[in-house]
C-alpha cells in the first residue's frame, strides 16, 4: 500500500506517537521506511555553523558530527528499526520544510509521517497554542504524496487501521482524498465511514437557517454521499456507513471520530477548488490535526495515489 515511509524527527520524546505510527506501518505492510532528520539552517554570510534544531546551539555538521546525530537516531529507534528491515536514516542541513520534501521527492516516497507537537522540524516545535506551525504547513501543502499526521500521544496506535473516517465537504479537492481512504479500507479489510458535516456557520439565508431548510440540506448531503461515494464502493458498501451531521466541522469530524472509534481520519489539504499550488491551509484541517485523538492523513494532489484494489 506505502512502498516507501519517510519519518521526519528530531529523535526527541515529542516524535515518539509518530514513530509508533511510521514503524507500525512500516512493520505491518512490509514497507521501507527512511528515518529523516534536518540538523537546520546554515548560519549568514560564510558561516559554516548551523543552529541545531535540537539543542538550539550553533554546531559545525562535518562528517563526524553528522555521524554522530545518526548514531542517536539508532539507539532512540533500535527496537522499532529491528522490525523493520528495510530501514535507512538520511539528514540534511537546511530549511526543514525544504529538506522534507525534497527527500521524499528524492525517494519518490508513498506517504510522509510527521509529529505536530513541538517535533522539532523548526525552532520552538511546530505545535503553538493549538496552531500547527509552517513546517508542517509547507510539507503539506507542497507534497507529491498523503502526509500523515500525528499530533498527541493519545494519537498513537498499536494495531494498524481498521475504522477509517473520511471526510468531505464534496468538493473537487475531496476527491482523491475519497480514493485514498477507499484504497486503504480495502487493503486492510477495514470499516469506511463516510461523513459530511453541514456547516451552519456558511447559511446566510433566513429560509436555509430554518428547521426545514436544515433538514431539507441534510437530506440532500445524505443523498450525495450515496449517490457520489457509496454507490462506486462494490463490495466495500457491506462495510460502509453514512452519516451527515450539522455544526461546526472541525468539532463535529472530531466527535465523529471519536465516537467511531477511528484509527484514522482521511481529508482533503484543503476544500477550495483551486491550483494545488495556491490552496492555503484548511482552517478544518488544521483544527483537526490538532484535536483529533487519532492520526490524520491529508492529501494535497492525486500523484501518489495508492491502487484501489478491485471491488
Amino acid at each position: 500500500m506505502f512502498g516507501k515511509i519517510v519519518f521526519a524527527t528530531s529523535g526527541a520524546p515529542e516524535c515518539d506517537s509518530a514513530a509508533r505510527v511510521a514503524f507500525d506501518m512500516a512493520s505491518r505492510y512490509g514497507s521501507e521506511i527512511v528515518v529523516f532528520h534536518c540538523l537546520g539552517i546554515v548560519g549568514k554570510g560564510d558561516s559554516n555553523l548551523v543552529l541545531d534544531v535540537r539543542t538550539g546551539e550553533e554546531v559545525d555538521p562535518d562528517a563526524e558530527y553528522l555521524e554522530g546525530v545518526a548514531e542517536e537516531l539508532r539507539t532512540t529507534y533500535a527496537v522499532q528499526m529491528s522490525a523493520c528491515p528495510k530501514n535507512r536514516i538520511a539528514l540534511a542541513v537546511g530549511n526543514p520544510s525544504r529538506e522534507v520534501l525534497r527527500i521524499a521527492r528524492q525517494e519518490d516516497a508513498d506517504l510522509i509521517v510527521m509529529g505536530a507537537r513541538g517535533a522539532g522540524l523548526e525552532a520552538g516545535g511546530f505545535y503553538r497554542r493549538g496552531v500547527i506551525g509552517g513546517t508542517h504547513q509547507k510539507v503539506a501543502k507542497a507534497a507529491r504524496c498523503p502526509v500523515l499526521t500525528v499530533s498527541r500521544p493519545a494519537a498513537s496506535f498499536w494495531g494498524g487501521f481498521s475504522n477509517i473516517v473520511y471526510a468531505t465537504d464534496f468538493s473537487k479537492a475531496s476527491d482523491s482524498a475519497f480514493k485514498l481512504a477507499q484504497a486503504i479500507a480495502r487493503e486492510v479489510q477495514g470499516d469506511l465511514h463516510l461523513f459530511h458535516c453541514l456547516d451552519l456557520g456558511r447559511l446566510q439565508s433566513p429560509i436555509a437557517l430554518t428547521q426545514e431548510g436544515i433538514e431539507g440540506r441534510l437530506a440532500e448531503a445524505r443523498r450525495k454521499l450515496q449517490v457520489e461515494y457509496a454507490a462506486n464502493l462494490g463490495d466495500l458498501a457491506k462495510r460502509t456507513t453514512l452519516e451527515v451531521w450539522e455544526g461546526s466541522p472541525y468539532v463535529e469530524i472530531v466527535k465523529f471520530a471519536r465516537e467511531r472509534q477511528a484509527d484514522l481520519i482521511v481529508m482533503a489539504h484543503h476544500s477550495r477548488d483551486a491550483d494545488a499550488d495556491e490552496r492555503p491551509f484548511g482552517t478544518t484541517l488544521e483544527q483537526v490535526l490538532v484535536r483529533a485523538t487519532c492520526p490524520v492523513i491529508s492529501i494535497n494532489r492525486p500523484d501518489k495515489l495508492p491502487p484501489v484494489a478491485e471491488a
